[in-house]
């Protein structure tokens, strides 16, 4: 993600390789006052490594954290704040590693098909798959943790809450349709594959047993919710602020992530508009939403761009890890020309448990930068007094629809 930014009120740039000494991140346009500790960031990484189905290598990682700027005395200053994450496991890749001149001791040569290895040897004209691969791995999403905890935490001064569960790996699905609220998410995370459902949790562990015992791999779903969120933010006018888009876009950055539903689109697709749109009704109680509700929630709380008041809700689709246990899928080797199998690197069964943290982090850094963008203030305080009176005010732009 370096250089990428979610508008101009909120930047992100991440550094660093898989096995290189840390990974680091920087995090421009938070306001000044807000309160940021390393344990706070750390408790959001460590959600990170969980999940039934990792690899070995969760077990070895450590994510030492260092801040090193834009933070004082526990709140923010107002400065680009910039976090890195020390690799434990440097110390053994560095001579492979190395930024110093020299060579490598092995050059990867077998692309693995469905990775970035050789589209990217060919587009940088390397003739070595590491070069590639060890910064297209998703050990990069745990910078975009951090920057995300950053995000969440300015977004929960204004009472917005994000959260996510896995609702498929391989053929196991949830089909209940019940999504936890922000109040469930430790209840999700205590769970082995971070499913809401019990029953199904059970099919997907089984799910991963036997793909683990035929050395093979398996993608999957999440589903993450924001709650909380005002009507508002994105925008009808501008293609590159449609709300919509800028989530799409951001969960589809993700490593291994083929596809991003937001509410029930895909299903949509074979609806009849009577069925397919989320009636409105009046609820004066209804602050976030100007007094104005969706009776359902097809949309995924957003219209035409711009957030509704509703939740909102996305689905990401991530693809089997490319690395597999068991060394089968067919490769030419780059140096010989010759038919080879792909190589293997330390593996998953599956990474889908670890791929909802890191959608909801995505998710609260687009949101986060769609509020600053709204809202403004160089402090907090200014941040959540200007948000406050939008959101005290929303009502009267359609009082004449109101009851005396």
């Amino acid at each position: 993600m370096a250089g990428n930014s979610f508008g101009q009120a909120f930047r992100i740039t991440t550094a660093g390789e898989s096995h290189g000494p840390s990974l680091s991140v920087i995090v421009e346009g938070l306001p000044a006052g807000l309160p940021i500790t390393v344990e706070q960031i750390s408790n959001e990484l460590s959600r990170r490594r969980l999940g039934y189905g990792r690899g070995p290598r969760m077990r070895f990682e450590r994510d030492e954290l260092r801040l090193i700027g834009g933070v004082r005395h526990g709140r923010t200053l107002g400065s680009p704040v910039a976090v890195e994450i020390l690799n434990s496991e440097w110390p053994k890749w560095e001579q492979e590693m190395s930024p110093a001149p020299g060579t490598p001791t092995k050059k990867a040569t077998t692309p693995r098909p469905g990775h970035a290895d050789l589209a990217g040897m060919q587009k940088y004209n390397f003739d070595d798959a590491r070069d590639v691969l060890e910064r297209a791995s998703a050990r990069e999403t745990a910078a975009r943790v951090v920057a995300g905890a950053l995000a969440k935490a300015l977004l929960g001064t204004i009472n917005v809450r994000v959260v996510s569960h896995v609702v498929r790996i391989g053929e196991a699905a949830v089909t209940n349709g019940v999504r936890p609220l922000p109040e469930d998410l430790d209840h999700v995370d205590d769970n082995e594959v971070r499913c809401f459902d019990p029953a199904t949790a059970a099919a997907m562990i089984a799910e991963i047993k036997s793909a683990a015992k035929d050395g093979d791999s398996l993608g999957g779903i999440v589903e993450v919710i924001a709650y909380g969120v005002p009507v508002g933010l994105g925008s009808h006018v501008h293609w590159d602020r449609k709300l919509d888009g800028l989530l799409a876009g951001a969960l589809m950055s993700i490593q291994a992530v083929k596809a991003v539903e937001i509410g029930d689109g895909m299903a949509q697709a074979s609806q009849r508009g009577s069925v397919a749109h989320d009636a409105i009704a009046l609820d004066t109680s209804y602050e976030r939403g100007g007094g104005y509700v969706r009776r359902s929630d097809h949309a995924g709380g957003l219209e035409g761009g711009i957030s509704s008041g509703a939740a909102i809700v996305a689905k990401a689709a991530m693809k089997p890890l490319s690395t597999l246990n068991r060394p089968v899928l067919e490769t030419v080797d780059v140096a010989t020309g010759e038919t080879a199998v792909s190589f293997k690197e330390r593996t998953d069964v599956t990474a889908v448990p670890a791929l909802g943290v890191v959608t909801e982090a995505m998710m609260a850094l687009v949101l986060a930068s769609e509020a600053l963008r709204k809202f403004g203030g160089d402090s907090v305080e200014e941040f959540v007094r200007n948000h406050d009176s939008y959101v005290a005010n929303l009502g009267s732009t359609s009082s004449a629809a109101r009851p005396e």
